[in-house]
Order: C-alpha cells, then sequence, then structure tokens
C-alpha cells in the first residue's frame, strides 16, 4: 500500500496573491467552477492537466526561518537565465546565486511571501554540456 500526494500546501499571509503569483509561475489555473477570490482564506490552483495541485491558507504568522522543503523548478521552455528574468518580473527575489563557471548549479529565489525555491537547468541545457 502507498500513499499518493493530494495537494501541497502552502501557508500564506494573502492566499489569492500567492495563489495569482504561483499560477503565473507555473501555468496553474483555478478551478473555474469555483474560483479564487480576494479575500478568500484558501485558494487551490491546478496543473492545466489536473495532476498537480497548490493550496495555499492564510495564516496569522509571517515567515521565520528558511523553508525545510521547497519546489525545484526548471525552464518549460529557453534558459535557466530567461526563467530567472521572468520569474524577477514577477515579483521573486534573489536570496543565493549558486550557479557554477561549467553552467550546472541553480539559483535561490525568493516569492512575495518569502518562500525560498529554486530555479534549474532546462533539459535541453543540460543535454548540451
Amino acid at each position: 500500500m502507498t500513499a499518493l500526494i493530494s495537494h501541497t500546501s502552502f501557508d500564506s499571509l494573502d492566499a489569492f496573491a500567492s495563489s495569482v503569483f504561483w499560477g503565473a509561475v507555473l501555468g496553474f489555473v483555478e478551478d473555474p467552477g469555483d474560483p479564487n477570490n480576494p479575500g478568500d482564506e484558501e485558494c487551490m490552483i491546478f496543473s492545466i492537466d489536473g495532476a498537480q495541485r497548490l493550496l495555499f491558507i492564510e495564516v496569522p504568522d509571517t515567515k521565520q526561518v528558511k523553508n525545510r522543503v521547497h519546489l525545484d523548478l526548471k525552464p518549460a521552455a529557453g534558459t535557466r537565465d530567461l526563467e530567472l528574468e521572468r520569474l524577477l518580473e514577477l515579483g521573486s527575489t534573489m536570496v543565493a546565486d549558486r550557479r557554477r563557471p561549467d553552467g550546472s548549479g541553480w539559483i535561490v529565489l525568493a516569492d512575495p511571501e518569502g518562500n525560498e525555491f529554486c530555479i534549474l537547468r532546462s533539459d535541453a541545457e543540460r543535454a548540451s554540456q
């Protein structure tokens, strides 16, 4: 017997704003039959195929320390550097640059609420080296 992940939950000060940010980052959408609205205490977004779900739940506490769990993302198209530009424009901030001269490594970013996540090289970038 095994367990299946239903969804990944994030504590958030503003569930709606977090769902909008991460929806733009990942290309996830809300359920048209149960849309997310400003002020909602819980907001869920779905991958286009519905296989992955993220739930943002409002809590009164701000983030205190480094995440114990985080998302590692890779560009669906383009390069890590182009994805970095896009994510900074969406409101991410750079936490640490762990890129190496040989092209390996990653970049640590934070979402608008301070939750860290990483950007890795794309499949095409890894295959070319």
